[in-house]
Parts: C-alpha cells; sequence; structure tokens
C-alpha cells in the first residue's frame, strides 16, 4: 500500500502580507522595496530610549477590509501586545502584535478543487510588524542587518487546519493572492518579501481524527515552493511513522535548490513568548461607522465578477477566470463593454492579441497603450463587415499600436485594409482562381466538397486578406454549381 492511500496530510497555512501603506505601522519611516540599507529608519525603528510608537490609521483600514472581503468577524475593541523574544532584526528585543484580540476572526477563503469549490476556513487574521532582515552573505565572519523592513505593517492571515494536499494549498495562496491585489491592501509580491507563507504539516493515519505531530516550515517566498516544501515534508513525516520513529515538533526551513526542508529549532509554545498588553500604545476601538465606510469601499471580487461574465455576458468559464486573474484586467474589460455589446469578441481581443502584446512586452495592462474605446472600435470594424478580424488582429491592431492617437477605421482607410464585399470587386478574382486551378474544381464537382475551403483561401491570398469571406463563399458555391 502506498503512504498516500494509508495517511491523510493535515496542512495550516499562516500567510504573512505586507499592508500596501506609505509609512511603517508605528512611524513614518518609508516602506518602500528596495532601497540602499538602513535609509529607511528613525530612532523609532531602531527603538532608541525614550522612543514612543504611533498607530497608522490606514493599516487598520486595510486589515479591516481584508476581513470584510474574507467574510471575518471584525473585533471592535482592539489593543496591542508585546511578543517578547531576542533575534537581532528585531531591535526593540519584542514584536508588536496582536494576541488575544485578533482585528477578524473566522470567516473563510473559497478555493477552486478537482472535486468543486470549498471553503477554507480561517481561525483569525491579526496585525503586526515585520522584523528586519539578517543578511549572511556580506561578509564571511558577521552577520548584517539592515532595519529597513522593521516595521512595515504586517497582517496575518492564519487557518484552520483544513486543507489536504499540496494542490488545495497551491490553490488557496493562489486566491488568497489574487484577493490582496485586488483589494489593493498588498501587492503579493513574493519574490520582494512582501507576502510569505509558512506551512503547518501533519500527518495522521485515514479515519483518525486525533492531529499529528505538527512541523512548522518557515518562509516559504513562492506558491510553487509552498506545495512544494509540502510534498516533501509530508513524505518525511510519513517515512517516520512508517519507521516507527517518533515526530518532534519542530521548525523548519526550505531548501528551495534541492527542495528539501531543514530543522532550525524546536518549535516554540505561544507561553515562550510571554506575551503582555503594550503600555505605550492605548487600546483602539473601531466603531460602525467606521466599518461600514470600508465595507462599501471594497470592489467587486473575482467570484463575483466570474459570475457576471457566465451568466450576464454569457462568456465560457475559462475566459471569466482568466479576465479576472488580475484587477486592473478585469477593469479594462469591462470598460470595453461601456462602448460595445459583442462580450465574446471583447474577451476574444483580450485573451488574444491584447494579450500576446502584454507577454510579449512583460507589461501589466496599464502599460497597454490602446484605451478601451479603441478596442471596441476595433471590434465594430469586424462587426460591420469593414475589416475582417484577420486583418484587424494582424495588420490593423500593429498600426494602431504604433499610431494610437488615430482611430482604427480611419487607419483602416488610409492603410487600403478595408474588407472587399462588393461583388463587383470580387468576382474577377474568384473568376481567375478558378481558372487557375481547373483540376480542382472538376474535383470539386465530382463530389470533394472541402476544396471550398482551398479556392477561398486563394482568394483570400490574391487580395491580402480583403475579401470578405462570407461573400466569397456565397459567390463561390454559384459559380461552382
Amino acid at each position: 500500500m502506498e503512504w498516500s492511500e494509508k495517511y491523510e496530510i493535515v496542512i495550516g497555512l499562516e500567510v504573512h502580507a505586507q499592508l500596501l501603506t506609505e509609512s511603517k505601522l508605528f512611524c513614518g519611516d518609508s516602506i518602500a522595496f528596495g532601497a540602499a540599507p538602513n535609509t529607511h529608519v528613525s530612532p523609532i525603528t531602531l527603538a532608541h530610549p525614550g522612543s514612543l510608537p504611533k498607530m497608522n490609521r490606514k493599516a487598520i483600514e486595510y486589515a479591516v477590509k481584508l476581513g470584510l472581503a474574507c467574510q471575518c468577524e471584525i473585533e471592535q475593541k482592539n489593543y496591542f501586545a508585546r511578543k517578547n523574544y531576542f533575534y537581532p532584526d528585531l531591535p526593540k528585543g519584542y514584536q508588536i502584535s496582536q494576541h488575544t484580540t485578533p482585528i477578524c476572526k473566522n470567516g473563510h477563503v473559497t478555493i477552486k478543487t478537482a472535486a468543486g469549490t470549498r471553503d477554507i476556513r480561517l481561525n483569525r487574521i491579526h496585525m503586526e510588524e515585520d522584523a528586519g532582515k539578517s543578511i549572511h552573505d556580506v561578509d564571511p565572519y558577521n552577520t548584517a542587518v539592515d532595519y529597513n523592513r522593521a516595521g512595515t505593517p504586517l497582517v496575518e492571515i492564519v487557518t484552520e487546519p483544513d486543507l489536504r494536499s499540496s494542490e488545495e494549498a497551491f490553490a488557496y495562496v493562489t486566491e488568497l493572492r489574487k484577493l490582496v491585489r485586488y483589494l489593493e491592501v498588498c501587492d503579493g509580491n513574493m519574490e520582494e518579501g512582501s507576502m510569505r507563507c509558512d506551512a503547518n504539516i501533519s500527518v495522521r493515519l485515514k479515519g483518525a481524527e486525533k492531529l499529528g505531530t505538527k512541523v512548522e516550515v518557515k518562509n516559504l517566498n513562492s506558491i510553487r515552493n509552498v506545495k512544494r516544501a509540502i510534498d516533501f515534508e509530508a513524505e518525511r513525516l510519513m517515512g517516520l511513522l512508517e519507521a516507527g520513529e517518533t515526530i518532534r515538533q519542530q521548525t523548519r526551513s526550505f531548501d528551495a535548490g534541492n527542495g528539501t526542508t531543514f530543522a532550525i529549532r524546536d518549535k516554540e509554545d505561544a507561553e515562550d513568548y510571554r506575551y503582555f498588553a503594550d503600555p505605550d500604545l492605548p487600546p483602539f476601538d473601531l466603531e460602525d461607522a467606521f466599518i461600514n465606510d470600508i465595507r462599501r469601499m471594497i470592489p467587486a471580487l473575482p467570484a463575483e465578477r466570474i459570475r457576471q461574465y457566465m451568466t450576464e455576458y454569457q462568456l465560457p468559464e475559462y475566459d471569466a477566470h482568466v479576465i479576472t486573474e488580475e484587477r486592473d484586467t478585469a477593469d479594462y474589460f469591462e470598460t470595453i463593454l461601456q462602448h460595445t455589446k459583442n462580450y465574446k469578441a471583447a474577451a476574444n481581443w483580450m485573451l488574444g492579441p491584447v494579450k500576446t502584446w502584454l507577454n510579449e512586452n512583460s507589461q501589466p495592462i496599464g502599460a497597454f497603450p490602446l484605451q478601451p474605446s479603441q478596442v471596441a472600435a476595433l471590434i465594430q470594424c469586424v462587426d460591420s463587415g469593414k475589416v475582417s478580424f484577420s486583418i484587424a488582429s494582424t495588420r490593423l491592431f500593429q498600426l494602431l499600436l504604433q499610431h494610437p492617437e488615430e482611430q482604427p477605421l480611419v487607419l483602416a482607410e488610409k492603410n487600403n485594409l478595408i474588407q472587399q464585399s462588393d461583388a463587383a470587386d470580387l468576382e474577377p478574382v474568384i473568376d481567375a482562381v478558378l481558372e487557375k486551378l481547373t483540376a480542382k474544381v472538376a474535383e470539386y464537382k465530382k463530389g470533394k466538397k472541402g476544396l471550398l475551403a482551398l479556392f477561398v483561401g486563394e482568394v483570400m491570398k490574391q487580395t491580402k486578406g480583403k475579401a470578405d469571406p462570407k461573400k466569397t463563399n456565397e459567390i463561390l458555391l454559384k459559380k461552382l454549381q
């Protein structure tokens, strides 16, 4: 029997997301990424004696916004606690965090699995400040510390142990990253460390109710590495049980180079941190009006937009999912729909020429040179029969990219791209093609009806793609009869 058939994997995730404020959680230092080491620091960041923290209101708004989007209960009476531990990148010797009063409780994130959709329950979302960054490779004998990141506002999103496979964990982190980007509370850039994941993993015999001893794999910096780390660690834990060994509760790290985990330390319990209310920060209460104002700022989220695209716009599920991956892309698409009711054509342009340009140029939709109204005008050119889709999506599209100040129809006329639909223009070309392919005409008349596509293709070639395919078919059928 394979281990995967004998054991069940149980996974809970803790995702740290840096909030998109301009300054730190308790002072005005910038949190901009990429600055020279130790340039975004002040006496408060560095915990000089006598310096006092002051709460960042925008960070509270972002935390509440995320909680509301996840259907959480919002805690209205809040305070911060000190989480005491020593590490070189923690200048105060403690971290300011929430412990007994997380700002958001319960709630869920919905994921799509092979078996359908299901809700992954959240235990809580709480606020805390980030630590600095220890750097081990700039000096052969010493560890360097960059305090730029120290004090950056974080939310920690903690699930219940509801995930049962690395694939589900992958789907969850993917969905969560999409959500924080939609809400514009975090940029989700895991490669820059603005979103990091800790995975709590245990295994137990299938059918057992008691959870196994868990290990925590820290600071996974990509969605792919979340999946890889869980796969390796689950296999390791099952191997230990099969060998009759005892699993130790540990904190581990992941080596992305070889895909393995290694122990850092035995896992601490909450008591080891000696939490107590921070005496320098007063409690803060959230009023109903404050929460309701934030609720009104939440945009249409992916699940809601997917439902709308599939029901109101009659788009296939695939189209709806891809277009809603990024909020800016969905916003751009919906602006196109303000100028055209051909929803499927708009989706085809988004998933075809527009997406190709974005990929080839490694650019977001915000850098796309054409206005949504111009894409709608391209659709109108095709719908009205003025330009074929083939010409519009290749030659006219490229011309418009070079001259974004122009209108598509004007450019088509200037460059002789208007579709030929007049029988008087098409018949001489068709006659010449049929005369050239007399042997094929004879075969067609003997029953090889598939040759019609050859004749159409040759006409399109002779007219450089400008012949109206529908009209061309119509004339050809009459002449071939």
